[in-house]
Formats: structure tokens, sequence, C-alpha cells
């Protein structure tokens, strides 16, 4: 099973606390190819909540995800880490890409395996931004690495080398990667993609440790509807690079809104056992 690796605010034993962050989009406008994708959404990924972002293919939450991470050019607005409007408020493009890495780490959809590298060597590749020029890892940074391993299941393959590694085995590694990169917000691309089903609920339960036990501000993408349910304290809603809806889950994951965003009829109810979301798709044979 997963145990969460971060570090507990105040705990002498432990060192500094995780930084805690806030990051926003302004009325963010983006495009591909001079076209646009993205019209003038605007959100706020908060200390202590998962923001999951939902909608088809060509919604446009990758990329809004990828532009608060500073991997897609921002053409319109701004992206801002702190207290929107507040003293601290910073915007993002003004900060080194050393500085930017210490507060907020992307899992992508698509990452190499790298050759010639073992699993440890990968993982390490997190602590990039607290490392000075050739400098080896310190006693912080191999913790930091050691705990990531252990919270994504990849410590009993530490030594090996990842071009023998599964798909869904490499996800786990680079998602230890960003994990042992330790910020106070965290950006993850479809993260169970690849993964079996134990590994997408522990995944999942990753993510609600990180929000409940550490505060970190979290903004997830997801394809699964029942999955961002769980996960997510806001959900938001795209559709064709637009907000459709955002707000709770249960707000947000309506029979009308689901059906005007997928085209498609589905029935939604709330399971009596545990109290989430249920979300049976109407095909032609609903058997």
């Amino acid at each position: 099973m997963f145990t969460t690796p971060f570090r507990h605010a105040g705990s002498p034993a432990a060192g500094p606390a995780t930084p805690v962050a806030a990051l926003n989009g302004h009325d963010l406008v983006l495009r591909y190819s001079g076209k646009p994708v993205v019209h003038g959404v605007s959100l706020a990924l908060e200390p202590g909540r998962a923001t999951a972002l939902v909608g088809p293919n060509g919604s446009g939450k990758s990329t809004l995800l990828r532009a608060l991470s500073r991997l897609h050019r921002v053409e319109g607005g701004r992206v801002t880490l702190g207290t929107p409007d507040g003293p601290s408020e910073r915007d993002t493009s003004l900060l080194s890409a050393r500085d930017f890495a210490r507060e907020v780490t992307l899992f992508s959809q698509s990452r190499p395996a790298p050759q010639g590298l073992t699993v440890t060597e990968v993982v390490s590749f997190g602590r990039h931004p607290y490392r000075r020029g050739f400098s080896g890892l310190t006693a912080d940074d191999r913790s930091a690495v050691d705990r990531a391993m252990g919270v994504t299941g990849v410590r009993d393959m530490a030594g090996r080398p990842v071009g023998e590694l599964s798909g869904g085995e490499m996800q786990r590694v680079w998602l230890a990667a960003c994990l042992a990169q330790d910020t106070g917000v965290v950006l993850l691309d479809e993260p169970t993609n690849h993964l079996d089903l134990r590994y997408q609920v522990e995944t999942l339960d990753l993510v609600r440790d990180l929000v409940e036990e550490h505060g970190i501000a979290v903004g997830v993408v997801l394809h699964d509807l029942d999955q961002a349910s769980r996960v997510a304290d806001t959900l938001v809603l795209m559709r064709s690079g637009r907000v459709h809806a955002a707000g709770a889950p249960a707000d947000v994951l309506t029979a009308q809104n689901i059906a005007e965003v997928y085209d498609i009829r589905v029935e939604v109810g709330v399971d009596p056992r545990t109290g989430r979301l249920r979300i049976d798709p109407i095909g032609r044979h609903p058997g």
C-alpha cells in the first residue's frame, strides 16, 4: 500500500516543511498553431484542496494544466503563485526555472524511459531544483527520494534499469520523481493511465493524502468521471476550451451537464453505502 512521503510541518527531525502555495490562472487564452483552444479561463488551485479538470478530448483541460506549469505559452491572461491579489502574489513568468520548480511540479502523460539508468537515478531527477552544479545528492535529497519511492511502490525495484520496466511501472517511477520534488503545488495529467486497478485506487488515495494531511494544492486532469468525483474538492467541467460548470462534484456532474458536454445520456445517482456519485452511461445496449 502507498504511504505518504512528505514531511510533516513542524516536525523537528524532518527539516523545513513542504512549502504551501496557491496557483492561479487569470483569464487565460491559449493557442495551438495560432488557433485559440482555451478561451479566457480562470481557476484557482488552493492549498489543501484538489481541483479536477474533466471534459472530452479536445476540451482544453490538458493544455490548461500545461499552461499552469509553464509548458504552454500563455497568449492572454497570466498565471500567479500565492493568494490572489494578495501582497505575496507573484507572476510565474518572472520566476527562474529553478525557483518555479521548487514550488510547482507536473506529472505529464508522456515521458520517455531513459536508457542506462536505474529507478533510483530517475527518481533522483526530482531533486534537480535543489542541487547546485554537479554536486551529489545530500542526505535530505536521498531521504526525499526514498520516501517518494516508498509511496509509489517502486522501492523494491530501486536498482533495476528502467528500460526493463512495463509502461505501468514506468508511470509509477515518474510519479515518484515528481513527488521527490517536494513542492506545495502538484499538477497531475492523467496519473492513473496505464495503471492496474490497485495502483489507480492508491494513486487517488495519495492525492487525498497530499491534500488532507499536508495542505498541498493539487490540480489533476482525469478522463474517468467517477475517479474525478472521488478525488476532487472542486471539479471543473470543460467544453471546447471553456468552463461549462465548476463547483462541488455533485453540483457539476449532473445528468444534464454530462449530456451537454459529452453528448450521451447518463444516469447519476449516489451509492447508498459509500455516499459517492455513480455515473452510468446509457448506450444502445444498456443490458
